[in-house]
């Protein structure tokens, strides 16, 4: 869907300098590292796949349960499994080459000079075509707050990355905070390519029968359809501060979904908690919003990034 075909709708969209030939990507940490999804179709129909979060070193990850379902949601604690960023630069990204879509690293690290090392040692793989910062991540000099919650400290991680990445870098933005645009507005000033919007709501849930918390590390992330009006939202509201580029995501289920993040401001968007409901939902999502360009008159999917806001 190039656009070459004057009755096929153009696709092709752009996140910043990230150009990807479609605006369905998949989630970190939704879609493992990229293979996990063959059985149910080839990854590379996808604009990008977002690979699992990678640390300076391997983690284990939380001890179990550290998965709950909530009504029309999920609350997940898993704590950044994953093999570690040597043994995927080493080996790993190998096994990713004959998937023809963009390939972006999600990088989560305890300290500013732990983020530039993962950037450092992230673009030496040829493959990679974009870091995902987590700032979602516990700053452990500061307390542990979350480097997302301050401006400075969002600022600052992604000027240090930005330096040093040889590929674009976009913000994955926590959505735990008062003001979006504001945190949003630091990180683009300081020269990311966009933003990733939102990660997960801060949640728990508690067995009433036991009288205890669900999870072992009692608090997770929030995700699926509930939080998809409230993405949408921040989504809305970054769009219409800053008009910067966007990766919307947040309970996407369905074409419709995705197009309303797409109206909202997003240039591209990504599949999450549905990838666990449906393997299929990429193709699925992506075949939705094509249907939806011709009898609507659409063109080209840049005609609908921002358009509701002139509506």
């Amino acid at each position: 869907m190039t656009g070459d075909n004057p009755d096929v709708p153009d696709l092709s969209t752009t996140v910043g300098s990230l150009k990807l030939k479609n605006p369905v990507t998949v989630a970190s940490g939704t879609f493992g590292y990229g293979q996990e999804f063959q059985e149910f179709y080839d990854p590379s129909i996808l604009g990008a796949v977002f690979l699992k979060g990678l640390t300076t070193r391997p983690r284990t990850g939380n001890e179990t349960p550290r998965l709950v379902e909530t009504p029309s949601g999920l609350i997940n604690s898993i704590g950044l499994q994953n093999i570690g960023i040597d043994e995927f630069v080493q080996s790993k990204w190998r096994e990713l080459e004959k998937i023809d879509s963009a390939i972006c690293a999600n990088l989560s690290g305890d300290t500013i000079d732990e983020f530039v090392e993962l950037a450092s040692k992230a673009c030496t793989v040829p493959i990679i075509r974009a870091l995902e910062v987590n700032i979602s991540c516990p700053n452990i000099k500061a307390g542990g707050v979350e480097f997302g919650r301050s401006p400075a400290a969002a600022r600052e991680i992604t000027r240090r990355v930005v330096e040093i990445s040889k590929v674009p870098v976009l913000v994955k933005l926590t959505p735990n905070v008062t003001d979006v645009v504001e945190i949003a507005a630091a990180v683009m000033e300081a020269g990311a390519a966009g933003v990733t919007l939102v990660n997960t709501f801060l949640a728990m849930a508690i067995d009433i029968e036991r009288r205890k918390p669900v999870l072992t590390n009692i608090m997770g992330g929030l995700s699926g359809p509930c939080i998809k009006p409230i993405a949408v939202r921040m989504v809305w509201q970054v769009y219409k501060a800053l008009k910067c580029p966007i990766l919307g995501m947040g309970g996407i289920m369905t074409g419709a979904d995705a197009l309303e993040f797409i109206l909202a401001g997003a240039s591209a968007i990504s599949i999450g908690t549905a990838n666990f409901v449906n393997p299929t939902a990429g193709p699925d999502i992506l075949a939705e919003i094509s249907e939806y360009c011709e009898p609507h008159g659409v063109k080209s999917i840049a005609e609908l990034v921002g358009a509701a806001h002139a509506a």
